[in-house]
């Protein structure tokens, strides 16, 4: 007999042998998950279905909760509570039709014994791709073993060979035949010793990355710890965003408006209205600028080498959004800001990169890139996206799989046909962004481009690199993705250079990659050389991706 006072905990019944159970990771903003809902509940039909023909029941691991209208785990503490009623061996999946927020299930998946798959539908609208990928690197970083899938209707053979498997293995075996690891001794000689010095004068040197709120996107796998950090010559300076809300106080209207002054006169088409729930207005702009005044000051006050801003959860609740200042901040031109108290002039002539969301892994390839760019005498400035979706498109000179990389905010005016001239600033969607604030939106110019990640994995920093180029479509074609996705965001078009759609799916371990040009196809192979020889040079273990 227990004399204390204390429950002891017993195991829920297994489920039957022809049972499986699925959870639903959601976002942490009600209006998000409310507006997603549809979309999640037409996929989780489809599953339903897709499996019922293969002998197996689906349960559901949690209910639809009629007073938040809808069925998404939305918390760290509800995602326990509800692997707390899922036994520790059953079959189960997670299923994602929208962007979520992984550490809302990460305690229970860490724990799980039984078979894990992670699975998307291959969609644009919200976007059930990018949480998938975010969750798959966050489970390959806690090495939490898993499969994982994605399917437009769940009828196609992919689908259907892949859910056999797993239901007969307890795994699903992809085509990774795309990646290699680095052999440095077939690097050009070049690129090598200017990887390789670069790598050691950061070491000695050292550089900073301010972290504007660490984590609060649920991106675990954008962390990356110091002892792993550390090593490579880069070191955090741990921020926070009531600071930046504290600092843009002191920047005055006439600076900021500066600020705006300096984009009205190259071009960039604000699209403004005067209903601040709904609309962009030019007092959300101001709030924008003064916080691009603000975020750099603050990096020079601290010495940062880089800044990512976390924005959501906090900050979206004090400012407009930050993504117009990011796509500013990864610009060699941009408008400058000037020390507060003597004059002069921060960081001039040059970017200062933002890692958007914070994400660590691409904070550490933001300042790999600029420094071979830059020592290369190439345009330095550098973005993230999301791999948001794709289709085949054939047409006007192209016959390829064209990805769809989307990013809210980050992306520099250099990537863009006709720079600030072609780009426009539009509000953020109201459901994701309650306060407003504008893009810095544009299409991306076509052009020879390098691919990368930093990830972790086996308990090391990994990096995956490949070339790709940034093709042209029809304006009609760019419109349909566009509406396909989020019209308000920045767009690539970009074809991956020897890698199919699910071997990037199966392999890629981030909903971000980081994408830099280069002015010949000749001179980007050149650029990734001498950036997977400082990469290794820094300890990172690198692994090239297709015709690299």
């Amino acid at each position: 007999m227990n004399q204390y006072n204390v429950s002891t905990y017993t195991e829920p019944q297994p489920p039957q042998s022809d049972e499986v159970i699925l959870i639903a990771s959601g976002d942490l903003r009600l209006s998000a998950n409310q507006t997603c809902w549809a979309a999640q509940e037409d996929m989780e039909k489809s599953l339903i279905e897709a499996f019922a023909q293969e002998g197996i029941t689906i349960k559901r691991g949690h209910p639809y909760d009629p007073d938040l209208e809808h069925g998404f785990i939305w918390n760290q503490r509800m995602g326990m509570d509800v692997f707390k009623n899922i036994h520790p061996d059953a079959r189960l999946i997670v299923a994602e039709a929208v962007w979520q927020y992984s550490h809302h299930v990460l305690a229970g998946l860490r724990s799980h014994r039984g078979p894990i798959l992670t699975v998307a539908n291959w969609s644009g609208q919200w976007p059930g791709l990018v949480g998938l990928l975010n969750l798959n690197g966050s489970l390959t970083k806690m090495g939490v073993e898993y499969s994982s899938i994605w399917s437009k209707d769940f009828t196609d053979d992919f689908f259907l060979n892949g859910i056999r498997q797993w239901l007969k293995e307890g795994t699903i075996t992809h085509d990774t035949s795309h990646v290699v690891d680095l052999d440095s001794a077939q690097l050009p000689a070049a690129e090598v010793e200017l990887g390789q010095t670069l790598a050691h004068n950061l070491n000695r040197e050292k550089a900073i990355i301010g972290i504007f709120d660490e984590g609060c996107m649920g991106m675990y796998n954008a962390i990356i710890d110091d002892e792993l950090l550390n090593p490579t010559g880069i070191y955090k300076e741990r921020l926070s965003q009531s600071a930046l809300v504290a600092a843009m106080q002191t920047v005055s209207d006439e600076e900021a408006q500066k600020v705006r002054d300096w984009l009205d006169e190259r071009g960039v088409t604000f699209v403004t209205g005067s209903d601040e729930t709904t609309e962009l207005t030019d007092a959300q702009i101001l709030d924008q600028c003064k916080m691009y005044v603000a975020a750099v000051r603050i990096a020079d006050e601290f010495g940062c080498d880089a800044v990512g801003i976390q924005y959501q959860q906090g900050l979206k609740d004090m400012a407009p959004a930050s993504d117009l200042v990011e796509g500013l901040l990864n610009n060699v031109e941009r408008p400058p800001v000037y020390h507060a108290q003597t004059g002069e002039e921060l960081y001039a002539g040059q970017p200062l990169p933002h890692f958007n969301e914070v994400d660590e892994g691409c904070a550490v390839d933001a300042l790999v890139t600029n420094r071979i760019w830059t020592a290369m005498g190439l345009d330095p400035a550098t973005t993230l996206h999301d791999l948001r979706w794709g289709e085949q498109y054939t047409g006007s000179g192209v016959d390829d799989f064209v990805w769809v990389f989307l990013i809210s905010g980050a992306a520099p005016a250099s990537h863009f046909i006709d720079g600030y001239a072609g780009a426009s600033s539009e509000r953020q969607p109201p459901m994701y962004f309650r306060l407003g604030g504008g893009t810095l939106k544009g299409i991306s110019k076509p052009g020879e481009i390098v691919w990368s990640r930093v990830f972790v994995m086996d308990g090391a920093l990994h990096a995956d690199l490949g070339r790709g180029t940034a093709v042209e479509l029809p304006a009609e074609e760019t419109e349909r993705r566009w509406q396909a996705t989020t019209p308000q965001w920045p767009i690539m078009h970009a074809v991956l250079h020897g890698i199919n759609r699910d071997q990037m799916m199966a392999r890629h371990k981030a909903n971000h990659l980081n994408v830099a040009y280069a002015p010949s196809a000749d001179i980007a192979d050149k650029a990734l050389a001498a950036k997977a020889a400082m990469f290794e040079a820094m300890g990172i273990v690198v692994h090239l991706c297709g015709n690299s």
